[in-house]
Parts: structure tokens; sequence; C-alpha cells
């Protein structure tokens, strides 16, 4: 007589963002010439995942403002400023997914509002990952997630710019978010 066993569902762990090891970053339009890059490092959050059922898993972040690098510090202080995010008044970016699916073609998309400058908007983030997971040196366990998006600035009131002389505008509207996320386990 055999017996089948019978398979055990996977379960939902919870993660969390290790902000050492994760940054979110960004990259728009100079002069419409050229991109410049930024990043935040003040990144937060957590993550709950199931691999067997990916509607159950889903994702929150945080991004602290005032870590904005983008390699200039003048320009890092115009960015907080009102001009742009406001950081006194608005000093976090946000995002809680609302819905995780995979495509036909693999990729993973991870929708929800992404709250910028106290405007909130439904996006759609691609990502690759999650990695498999691997033990670190202190015995916790990783795992790592990039995902993409893009967005128009101006949606979220981030609206200052200023006319060249020659045409075009000083700084570009569609914005390009990436993330590079490495998460440990919870306890």
């Amino acid at each position: 007589m055999s017996t089948t066993a019978t398979p055990t569902p996977a379960s939902v762990t919870t993660w969390t963002i290790d902000p050492v090891h994760s940054s979110a970053e960004f990259r728009v339009k100079h002069m419409m010439i050229a991109n410049v890059r930024g990043h935040f490092t003040g990144v937060t959050g957590k993550l709950t995942y199931d691999p067997a059922n990916l509607a159950k898993s889903g994702v929150e972040a945080s991004v602290d403002v005032a870590t904005i690098d983008t390699r200039d510090a003048q320009r890092d202080t115009h960015l907080k400023s009102p001009d742009f995010f406001d950081a006194e008044k608005f000093p976090k970016l946000t995002f809680r997914s609302s819905g995780v699916t995979r495509r036909s073609n693999g990729e993973i998309i991870v929708s929800g509002p992404l709250n910028i400058h106290g405007v909130s908007k439904e996006v759609e983030f691609v990502v690759e990952g999650p990695t498999p997971p691997v033990k670190d040196p202190w015995g916790n366990t990783r795992i790592g997630v990039s995902a993409t998006t893009k967005i128009n600035r101006t949606d979220y009131g981030l609206t200052f710019n200023a006319a060249l002389e020659t045409g075009g505008v000083l700084v570009g509207e569609e914005v390009t978010i990436h993330l590079e996320l490495e998460f440990v386990q919870a306890a």
C-alpha cells in the first residue's frame, strides 16, 4: 500500500527592509540633454511574501526625503525645499501595495498608491526577484528585490521648472524610480 504525502501550503513569511543595503534611486532629464541621478538612503518597510500565492503578498515602504543625495549639496537643498519635495511639510515618500500579480511573461507587478508631496497616485512597479533566500554570516536569512516604475513628477505637485533660452525646460517631467531592496526575514 502506498501513501502519497499531501503537500503543505507555502506559508507567508515576513521580511524587513535592511536600510543599510537598500536604496531608492531616481533618474530625470536635466536641460533636456542628460539624466541626473539621485538616491535616497532612508528606506524602511516590510514585505509579506507567499511564493505559492502572490495575491497574499504585499509590501509597504517609506523613504525619508531628508536622505536625498544627488552628489550636489546645493541641488539637494533645493530638492528638499518647497520648490520640490517640501521635506519639512512632507518628510516621507510612501508606498503600500494593493496587489501583486505575475504576468504571462513571468514579470511580477506590484501595484498600489505612491504618495509623494501629499499626493497619492496608483503606480505599477515591475519587479525582478525575489532572489533565492541566503543565510548571511550572522545567521539571518535574506532576499533581494529590484523594482522599477516611471512617474510624471507634475502629477505629484512637483511642478518647479524654468524655460531654457534655447527652448525646452530645465527639469524633465518623466522620472524613473528604481528600488534596490534587501530584506531580512523577521525572527
